[in-house]
Order: structure tokens, then C-alpha cells, then sequence
């Protein structure tokens, strides 16, 4: 005899690893692993960006120190007088303007004064050097103001 009504269930079965039959899907563990993994790489490219941008910052640092330096020189053998503050030196146009510190973001550089001359014309003595203001250590080790 032929049953009457037969009932089908539409849900595939699932098999001994408790995955459908179909197969479809990911497990809570492994979608977990995936973003551990994710987080842990974007982590890592997040570091390295930092240093990245703090090494960029030094070379500008290392690059508009030896600009001021050599505008100083220039400025004080041309003149035959030291400048007394970094803006005499962009007045009298060794300089275009004021760099920024990349450190400070300022233009708050440090003036070093001393009784040096660097010709025997040179009629009176003002800054010798300049520095970065700021106190933080730079990755070899020293303060950005003894730079």
C-alpha cells in the first residue's frame, strides 16, 4: 500500500561535522581567525606608517637646519654682521621665508649667540647656529634641539 501523504522536509541534511550538505557558510571560528588576522596586519602597516612619517619629519628637520646654517654663513659674510634672529635673515632674502619646524610645527626656531667671527672684516657678532625647539628624542638617540 502506497502511503497517503508523504512529508519532505527542505532543509538539506547536515552531515558529522554539523556543516550543511550544501556547504555553504563560514564557522564562527574561522570568520574570528580572519579578522584576527586582519587586525593584527593593520596594526603592523599603522607602525610602520608612524615611523615612516616621524623619518620624513627628521629629514625636512635635518634639511631646514642646514639651509638656516648656510644662510647664517652667508648672510654674515656678506654682510660683514652676524643676523640677531632667523627673521633678519629672510628680511634681507637669503631666505624665502621662515621654514616651519616639522617638529613643533612653528616657526619658533632656537637662536645660539656667540662672539664668533668668520671674517676679520666682520663688524659685529650675533647668531652662530639654530636649533629645533622641541625636546623630543630623535631616533638616533639625541634631542631635536641639540640637532
Amino acid at each position: 500500500m502506497k502511503p497517503l501523504l508523504k512529508i519532505r522536509s527542505d532543509r538539506p541534511r547536515a552531515n558529522e561535522r554539523g556543516r550543511s550538505a550544501c556547504g555553504n557558510g563560514f564557522t564562527l571560528i574561522e570568520l574570528m581567525i580572519v579578522v584576527m588576522i586582519i587586525s593584527i596586519l593593520i596594526g603592523i602597516a599603522a607602525m610602520k606608517y608612524d615611523q615612516a612619517v616621524l623619518h620624513s619629519k627628521e629629514a625636512v628637520l635635518k634639511t631646514d637646519l642646514r639651509t638656516l646654517r648656510d644662510a647664517i654663513d652667508h648672510y654674515t659674510l656678506d654682510k660683514q654682521a652676524a643676523p640677531q634672529s632667523v627673521d633678519d635673515i629672510a628680511q634681507a632674502g637669503y631666505l624665502r621665508e621662515v621654514p616651519v619646524d616639522p617638529m613643533t610645527r612653528a616657526k619658533d626656531w632656537v637662536a645660539e649667540y656667540d662672539s664668533v667671527v668668520l671674517s676679520p672684516e666682520q663688524s659685529s657678532t650675533g647668531m652662530v647656529n639654530v636649533h629645533s625647539n622641541s625636546a623630543k628624542v630623535g631616533t638616533d638617540g639625541r634631542p631635536y634641539n641639540e640637532w
